[in-house]
């Protein structure tokens, strides 16, 4: 299934695009998602415990399970004044 995939900041960065579209397997799960792009791309891995994800605009847990068509945002944390 097709799931449309933003990166913000520094995720951005490291996969080299801020949005994407994807196929993803059938019954996957933010966590497993997040698992492959982390494989995909390594240098994720030093966002894996800052990284926030939202799914269609709320904010998800590793455990939501993804459908197709869903907006999947990676949002690691910024700073700024």
């Amino acid at each position: 299934m097709k799931v449309r995939v933003l990166f913000f900041a520094s995720s951005s960065e490291i996969v080299g695009c801020k949005e994407a579209e994807t196929e993803i397997a059938e019954g996957a799960t933010v966590g497993s998602f997040k698992r492959d792009l982390m494989l995909q791309y390594p240098d994720l891995l030093r966002l894996k415990n800052v990284l926030s994800i939202a799914v269609n605009t709320e904010f998800a847990d590793d455990l939501r399970v993804l459908k197709a068509g869903d907006e999947i945002a990676f949002i690691p944390p910024v700073s700024g004044g």
